[in-house]
């Protein structure tokens, strides 16, 4: 049992650290959509990107999903009908991930063609699927 708390403590932290890469990424598209291309500051923000991304955001994600797996092996939860739902949001979730791993391909290329706005209403996708998954987990409404 003291193992599975362990790997319990490791997701929550995996999942803090990813969410914290998934709100703060498309924030910086916001500012990189609005430099201009070839800048100092739009250079910047292409390194910042491909850190955070690959310094923070995939490994975060890939740890999360491997211990969320274990948890849900080692509980017996994979009968829950509140985790089938759980599962669903992270699987779009992570399909987000896709898309800002594209996005910052498209930057670090100078080939971004979507406003600021654009990625604004794209910085509360992530938070809209957090929340939905945090309810799921906590208040298991089926």
């Amino acid at each position: 049992m003291d193992f599975y708390l362990w790997i319990k403590a490791l997701h929550v932290v995996a999942v803090i650290s990813w969410m914290a890469a998934m709100l703060y990424l498309p924030r910086l598209f916001v500012y990189h959509a609005e430099a201009t291309t070839g800048s100092e500051k739009s250079e910047t923000f292409k390194v910042m990107e491909r850190r955070l991304l690959k310094g923070i955001a995939t490994p975060a994600m890939i740890v999360t999903w491997l211990a969320g797996l274990f948890l849900v092996w080692q509980g017996g939860w994979i009968t829950s009908g509140w985790l089938h739902g759980k599962l669903l949001l992270v699987v779009l979730l992570s399909g987000i991930h896709g898309m800002l791993s594209k996005w910052t391909r498209e930057f670090a290329n100078d080939a971004n063609k979507r406003s600021s706005k654009f990625y604004r209403v794209m910085n509360e996708v992530p938070a809209v699927l957090m929340l939905g998954i945090v309810i799921l987990v906590i208040v298991k409404p089926f």
